[in-house]
């Protein structure tokens, strides 16, 4: 049977996989250099970014955490609670790490059933919690529980296992497409009905983003695009709420105390932080002008402190998580590990989609959204979820190394 699939998933890729393979393994056994055990590009980006996130956080927060009753007027509140979010994330995803590939295989369409059924239970009155008209929070004691950053994770070992399934059947529209569309249809009922427009974004590229690089007919994807595209515009036609924070994007000038306060304050922040920045902790911004600053409009923060150089330090850190997980993906898809190939390119997508989405709101390029930026913004899901993914990619790629050794 012969599949023909993209980056490397193809018959194409089985006439070169041995070279690859043969150069990857020359790459990891250089005389007088022992292999590395793990990718330390990705470790020192991914620590990085954790970071610098928890310093931001902590110098974002400062005067609302002082102003406010509800943090006892304490000054490092969030970088209490951040900082304990990171040692969760970090534990578990050093529990994670120890699971093998192909048990989040086996867990994948169970994870994705526990991933629906949070979502579900989100929206049940006197249990989710809601703040500001969303509710998308579960409570347990003394933190909460955001099911929308988990199903992340769970719609990249789901799609991946689903497009391995399917592979004789990817140019199916009946077969490949339609169940899957059907799926991603009702998770996203149920992230509008939170609302949350912005994790419905995420994980419908995510999911379709794994089928397109599974090897789906392109017309088939062509086709998906145009609808995609079509039903998002109407979503945002159909709300008023969406539709105004459009045409506050579009002119945030017009009522920069209304529906552009956002979007003016964060392009104020970017304008004064110029080449360097004012200065670590000298932003006048997060001094309650700017809204959400430790979450959604971190960067924006950054930017006024740390200035452009600060920012495209942010951005080469992100650019090089993603390449690495691509890189991951592509090394796996060469050993004919296909599932682990399409789960590592899911995680690069979710990262890589979801900062450019923060980033493009936060410099006035896409409307506002509630997404915060991966692995730095304030938010204990979020964390946790991110440094899964992470240790989830790290066995990917560990694994990837033990069978080149192997082999070698």
């Amino acid at each position: 049977m012969k599949l023909v699939l993209p980056l490397g998933l193809g018959a194409g890729a089985s006439e070169t996989s041995s070279v690859a393979t043969s150069r990857a393994v020359g790459r990891l056994t250089r005389p007088g250099k022992p292999p590395a055990e793990l990718d330390l590009v990705l470790i020192w980006s991914a620590m990085a970014l954790l970071l610098l996130g928890l310093v931001m956080v902590y110098s974002s927060s400062i005067a609302m955490s002082e102003g406010s009753a509800f943090t006892g007027h304490r000054s490092t509140y969030f970088l209490v609670r951040h900082a304990i979010f990171m040692m969760i994330g970090v534990v578990a995803g050093t529990l994670a790490f120890q699971l093998p590939v192909r048990i989040w295989q086996q867990s994948a369409p169970w994870l994705f059933a526990i991933g629906v059924l949070l979502l579900v239970v989100v929206l049940i009155p006197n249990i989710g919690r809601e703040v500001n008209g969303a509710r998308r929070w579960l409570p347990l004691g003394p933190v909460s529980l955001q099911p929308s950053e988990l199903m992340k994770l769970f719609v990249a070992l789901y799609a991946a296992d689903y497009t391995v399934r399917k592979l004789p059947h990817m140019s199916s529209l009946r077969r490949a497409f339609l169940p899957m569309a059907a799926v991603i249809l009702f998770v996203g009922a149920l992230l509008l009905r939170e609302p949350d427009f912005g994790a419905f974004v995420v994980i419908t590229a995510i999911a379709f983003g794994i089928l397109f690089l599974g090897g789906i007919n392109v017309r088939i994807f062509v086709l998906l695009l145009v609808v995609a595209v079509i039903g998002f515009m109407l979503l945002i036609w159909w709300s008023p709420y969406r539709r105004d924070r459009i045409l506050g994007f579009m002119d945030p000038w017009r009522d920069p105390f209304g529906n552009g306060y956002q979007l003016s304050h964060a392009l104020i922040a970017f304008g004064r932080g110029e080449w360097f920045g004012v200065g670590l902790g000298a932003s006048v911004e997060k001094l309650f002008y700017l809204p959400e600053a430790h979450t959604d409009f971190l960067l924006a923060v950054i930017a006024e402190e740390l200035g452009f150089a600060g920012v495209l330090t942010v951005v080469v850190l992100f650019a090089l998580v993603v390449q690495r997980a691509f890189a991951i993906g592509r090394q796996a898809i060469t050993l004919e590990r296909f599932f682990a190939g399409l789960v590592a390119q899911g995680i690069g997508l979710w990262i890589g989609v979801q900062s450019f989405i923060n980033m493009g709101v936060n410099t006035g390029l896409l409307p506002t959204k509630g997404l915060t930026l991966p692995l730095m913004s304030f938010g204990g899901s979020g964390i946790l979820a991110n440094c899964i993914a992470l240790a989830v990619l790290l066995r990917i790629d560990w694994e990837n190394r033990q069978i080149m050794r192997g082999r070698s």
